[in-house]
């Protein structure tokens, strides 16, 4: 979760602006006047009272944007409308890895991506730090209450939804900006203002972007807060169940692995054909150590559900290993290489079996009585046989893979294979001193 793109749902509103641009000293007195008008209980009692403070503190909001039709509009188009006022300095930038071009203006600055605006950062606001939405919001709170025929309902539930958006895309302006947190309020104001009686629809994603931006900048309770709120008003519907190993990855960073697998059973019982569930889930048994046969029984559902993973087969084949059926095991890790003929740790994984399947011979060798030299001589013969089925997976590990550690452990136990080997062909004392070399050349890297 490094880049803006990992958002659901987030783009660059097109907003368009409907007042002209004011004086902000006009502005400001508009809403005194305004807001004086509130104090009068008859005035107060007209729907029409409320929703002109509204207004002036739309206006005041949207001051600095006034003469800036949409999103999208080019650098040259955008001149023409901007009465003549030209930018301080025009610079590149570079914003979560993406190129801008960012031209700064007395009280905002513009960020243009191939040649068109993408978004607009307000650094004098007219009211300072007070919060002008919140004005809006809570004049046309009032203006519903008051309202109480329902004539203005329309009207409102439009503001709301403006302001809804107004915070969503200042939220992304601040994402992109790198203030994570201040993100993460912004998307929160949207979320909230959405769910109010006179809100038009519910923005469930404004609260799972809270979470993400939160979580993004460390935050993990409120991250847990706002993800668990969105699955409350129906974002797992919108997500198709993902929501929830949201939620569980928050909890198994605070190392409750309790509430993560809680988390992530319900949302399997929801939606058991998620495979991100699926994946956490049975990630989240490994790490516990919990009953392998729960989660042979999570693969073949997950497997089900995304035939083409190879990895499914690779934590498969490492299951039935632990559990002592090298069959199963070796079956597994061979269909990962029918699907990712590349893949290079089953190749590994077959020759560590072999070679563990070796000690527990040797082990049991150990034990045989001096005397009873045929099952000692047996287990020998035994024992260089399995030994030596690990070279050839080893070798193709050591061949295709791209990975210096991989190459480095692969050719370890080669190394070691061949050593073991020695009396077995005369050659294998030269395949080890060729493996040891590697690794001394691998290890000085």
């Amino acid at each position: 979760m490094k880049k803006i793109l990992t958002f659901a749902a987030i783009v660059a509103l097109s907003v368009q602006f409907a007042f002209a641009q004011s004086k902000p000293e006009d502005l400001r007195k508009g809403i005194e006047k305004a807001s004086a008008a509130t104090q009068d209980a008859k005035k107060a009692a007209k729907v029409a009272t409320w929703t002109k403070l509204g207004e002036a503190y739309l206006k005041a909001y949207q001051q600095p944007t006034a003469n800036i039709p949409s999103m999208g509009v080019t650098a040259t188009e955008l001149a023409l409308l901007m009465n003549g006022e030209k930018p301080k300095s025009v610079a590149p930038v570079t914003l979560q890895g993406e190129a801008y071009e960012k031209q700064v203006f007395k009280d905002k600055n513009l960020y243009f991506q191939n040649g068109r605006l993408a978004f607009v950062e307000i650094t004098k606001p007219v009211l300072g730090k007070e919060d002008a939405l919140e004005g809006v919001v809570k004049a046309y709170t009032k203006a519903a209450e008051v309202d109480t025929k329902g004539s203005k309902k329309k009207e409102i539930a439009t503001v709301i939804g403006d302001v809804d958006k107004f915070y969503f895309n200042d939220a992304y302006t601040a994402f992109v900006l790198g203030d994570k947190m201040k993100a993460s309020e912004l998307f929160l104001k949207a979320a909230e203002v959405s769910v109010l009686p006179m809100s038009p629809k519910i923005d469930t994603s404004a609260f799972f972007n809270a979470g993400l931006a939160a979580a993004e900048a460390g935050n993990l309770d409120q991250a847990k807060a706002c993800y668990e709120k969105s699955l409350r008003y129906g974002y797992d519907k919108i997500s198709k169940g993902s929501i929830y190993s949201s939620i569980a990855n928050i909890y198994m960073e605070q190392k409750d692995t309790l509430a993560a697998k809680k988390y992530l059973e319900d949302g399997f019982a929801v939606y058991p054909d998620n495979p991100q569930i699926m994946t956490d889930l049975i990630n989240l048994y490994l790490w516990t150590k919990g009953d392998p046969k729960q989660i042979i029984t999570l693969l073949d559902k997950a497997k089900a559900q995304m035939p083409d993973n190879a990895g499914l087969y690779d934590v498969e084949g490492d299951i039935w290993k632990n559990l002592g059926n090298r069959e199963n095991a070796l079956a597994a890790y061979k269909k990962s290489l029918e699907i990712n003929p590349k893949g290079d740790y089953p190749y590994y994984a077959q020759g560590r079996l072999f070679c563990d399947w070796y000690n527990e011979i040797d082990n049991e060798k150990a034990q045989v009585d001096l005397r009873d030299y045929k099952k000692y001589d047996e287990l020998d013969a035994k024992s260089k046989e399995v030994l030596q089925k690990s070279l050839e997976p080893l070798e193709k590990c050591y061949e295709v893979t791209g990975r210096s550690d991989m190459k480095l452990a692969a050719a370890d136990l080669l190394k070691k294979v061949y050593f073991q080997l020695r009396s077995v062909k005369p050659e294998y004392m030269e395949y080890h001193k060729k493996y040891d070399e590697i690794c001394k050349q691998l290890q000085s890297k």
